[in-house]
C-alpha cells in the first residue's frame, strides 16, 4: 500500500472507510477553529461539530478575501465534491503555511483526474494530513478501506488512539490485489472519460438542464432549469434512474443534481428516459 501511494513505511493508517479516517482524525486534531472549503463531503462538518469545533464554511466557488484564523484546523477535497474539480494545490497550501494550519487535503478522487498527489508535501510540512478512499476508483463500495497519510511522527501519534484491527482480511487481500492490476486501472481512465464526454453530449441536448460543471472525477454536478431535484428524481425513478439530490450540499440548492459517470448502455438508457419524460430540444 506504501508503494502504492508512494510514501515511506510507517506514514500511513489503514481505517474501515474514508468516513472512520474523517471521524477519527477529527477526533485527534485538537485545533477549536475548522475551516471547510465547501461543498465538501458532509461527513466533515459533522465530525467537526461532534468534537465541538467552530465550523466556518468557504465557498470554493467565489473568492475568498478573509484572513484565516492560525492554528487552525483547514479541510479541502481534492478533486472536488459534487462538482469533481482538481485544483491546484499549491498556491493554497503556502498560504495555509503561513498561517501555521493544520490541514486534511481528500484525495477519494484523485485517480480519475490524474493529477499530482500533495504527498509530496508531507516531507515539507509537519501539519499535512491526507485521506484517501480506495473503494471510489475501484468501484467496490461494499469494500470498506480508507486511509490517512503523513509523517511518521504524526502516524504514530494517531496510532496510539486507533484499534489496532480496523479492516477485514477480505478488504486488505481484495485491496492488494486490485491495485496491482494496471490493466483495469488503465481501461477505467479509459472508459470513464469516454463515457463522461457522451454523458455531457447527453445533457446539452435536454432542456431540463440549465447548466453543468467540468469535471476531472467521474460524475458532473448539473443544475436543473425549471424542477427541483426531487421532481427530476420521481421522474426517473419509473425507470430505475437514480441521481444525486444536492440540496444539503453547502452553497448549493434544491435545482443541483450530481449525475455519475456510468457504462454506455447505461446512459443510452438515462437518455432514453430524457426523452419520454423531457421536451427534446
Amino acid at each position: 500500500m506504501e508503494r502504492y501511494c508512494n510514501i515511506n513505511k510507517g506514514q500511513l493508517e489503514l481505517y474501515n472507510g474514508a468516513s472512520s479516517a474523517i471521524f477519527a482524525l477529527m477526533g485527534h486534531l485538537k485545533q477549536t477553529k475548522c475551516y471547510i472549503y465547501s461543498p465538501a463531503y458532509l461527513e466533515y462538518k459533522k465530525a467537526a461539530k461532534k468534537y465541538n469545533k467552530d465550523v466556518i464554511l468557504i465557498n470554493r466557488f467565489k473568492p475568498y478575501t478573509k484572513s484565516i484564523t492560525k492554528n487552525s484546523l483547514i479541510v479541502f477535497v481534492n478533486p472536488s465534491t459534487p462538482d469533481g474539480r482538481y485544483y491546484d494545490i499549491k498556491p493554497l497550501l503556502k498560504q495555509w503555511q503561513k498561517r501555521n494550519c493544520t490541514v486534511i487535503i481528500d484525495e477519494s478522487f484523485l485517480e480519475y483526474a490524474q493529477g499530482k498527489s500533495a504527498v509530496k508535501y508531507l516531507k515539507s510540512y509537519k501539519n499535512l494530513y491526507i485521506i484517501k478512499s480506495m473503494t471510489k476508483f475501484f468501484g467496490c463500495a461494499g469494500v470498506r478501506v480508507g486511509m490517512v497519510l503523513s509523517n511518521k511522527q504524526n502516524i504514530k501519534q494517531l496510532k496510539q488512539q486507533e484499534a489496532m484491527w480496523k479492516i477485514s482480511a477480505f478488504d486488505s487481500k481484495y485491496i492488494q490485489k486490485i491495485i496491482k492490476d494496471k490493466k483495469f486501472y488503465q481501461k477505467t481512465l479509459k472508459k470513464t472519460s469516454k463515457n463522461k464526454q457522451y454523458l455531457i453530449k447527453i445533457v446539452k441536448q435536454f432542456k431540463v438542464f440549465k447548466s453543468y460543471t467540468n469535471s476531472d472525477a467521474n460524475f458532473i454536478l448539473v443544475k436543473l432549469n425549471n424542477q427541483t431535484a426531487q421532481e427530476f428524481q420521481k421522474q426517473l425513478a419509473p425507470y430505475s434512474i437514480m441521481v444525486r439530490d444536492c440540496w444539503n450540499f453547502d452553497f448549493l440548492d434544491n435545482r443541483y443534481v450530481r449525475i455519475a459517470v456510468k457504462s454506455k448502455n447505461d446512459l443510452k438508457k438515462f437518455k432514453k428516459a430524457l426523452e419520454k419524460i423531457c421536451i427534446f430540444n
